[in-house]
């Protein structure tokens, strides 16, 4: 079925939240070196951004590298490090006007690469059609701890009572702090499972699983997604007529 077509222009996802699993098994299936695995990832990623731009997507958040997967082999991770460097292409957002931001503990990510990295998020800072955010070196037990951490200083000083701290003074120290939470979470890879991505932030975002391997993610896969997520009502806690009511009052 081509989705492209059933796409209800009018509900697109502000922010949307990819879980890219499947690049080694995409390769081991065909032969291939896990590395050709990842190249092929990354050449979906490409693709991706441009479809999410033109389906009007204005976050677009990506797990690249958990905390996790620094355990991995070290030549694998060595091979993820370089060719992360290498698809770093400054001019592709800026010609596309597309800001780049980082999510992630940045401390243990090689110089080189994090050079490179902080060099684009400088240059496209203030870019607007859509923001690419790759969640890298990231966890939410990592992240969430750090809030804390944060939060406890500001306490410690006075500078905040621990009566004041609520749902908003923990997401403002998060490393999210600077867009909304995801409306649509998609899930690559036959895995259902969130492994420690936005756990806080994906609390009332709509899910998604398929079993469709990452590089083989193309723009009818995301527009299926997207299709599924038009199907849904989002209720946050209401009762489907409550919600029914509230639309029409709008």
């Amino acid at each position: 079925m081509d989705y492209t077509e059933q796409i209800d222009k009018t509900n697109i996802p502000q922010h949307v939240a990819i879980i890219m699993d499947g690049n080694g098994r995409w390769a081991q299936e065909r032969g291939l070196d896990r590395s050709q695995g990842h190249q092929a990832g990354a050449a979906a990623v490409r693709q991706l951004v441009e479809n999410a731009l033109k389906l009007g997507v204005k976050y677009l958040t990506l797990y690249t590298f958990s905390t996790e997967n620094w355990k991995r082999p070290q030549a694998e991770v060595a091979a993820l490090m370089a060719l992360l460097f290498e698809q770093v292409e400054e001019e592709i957002f800026i010609k596309n006007n597309v800001g780049f931001r980082i999510i992630g503990d940045m401390s243990r990510i090689p110089v080189n690469v994090r050079d490179r990295l902080n060099a684009c998020v400088a240059r496209t800072a203030g870019d607007n059609c859509m923001t690419l955010v790759l969640a890298l070196s990231y966890s939410s037990k990592w992240e969430i701890t750090e809030a804390v951490r944060k939060i406890s200083a500001k306490v410690k000083s006075g500078d905040i009572a621990v009566d004041d701290i609520d749902e908003d003074v923990v997401s403002g120290e998060l490393e999210t702090s600077f867009m909304p939470d995801p409306d649509l979470l998609i899930r690559t890879g036959k895995e259902i499972r969130l492994s420690n991505y936005l756990l806080w932030q994906a609390a009332y975002a709509e899910l998604y699983f398929t079993e469709v391997l990452w590089p083989d993610f193309d723009n009818n896969e995301l527009c299926k997604a997207v299709y599924e997520y038009q199907r849904r009502q989002r209720r946050y806690g209401l009762t489907g007529e409550q919600v029914t009511n509230n639309d029409k009052t709008l």
